[in-house]
């Protein structure tokens, strides 16, 4: 680990935590059964919060992510049948 730039750990680390949000979005090849909102949304804040804290560190990095990010919180509000309000949702206040 030692020798991995600290822009690949952080890169890696947002990737899991899409990864898992979007399984429990249920966006996963078995759909459905893994759909768990709670789950989901503090998997969405605390990537939204890995993102917020690096952005100025993730160079090329940033955009993906940051659309992915967009992408989920989407997502999550479109899985839910009580949406929360634009700017409300897991997230949205950390990354404007």
């Amino acid at each position: 680990m030692a020798e991995i730039p600290a822009v690949e750990v952080i890169s890696r680390a947002a990737v899991l935590l899409m990864s898992a949000a979007a399984e429990k979005l249920g966006l996963a090849p078995d759909g459905e059964q893994a759909l768990d909102l709670d789950e989901a949304r503090r998997l969405i804040a605390a990537l939204a919060g890995l993102l917020a804290a690096s952005l100025g560190d993730l160079g090329p990095h940033r955009i993906p992510l940051r659309d992915g990010l967009r992408t989920l919180q989407q997502a999550f509000r479109e899985a839910s049948p009580y949406p929360d309000e634009p700017g409300q949702g897991p997230g949205e206040r950390l990354l404007s």
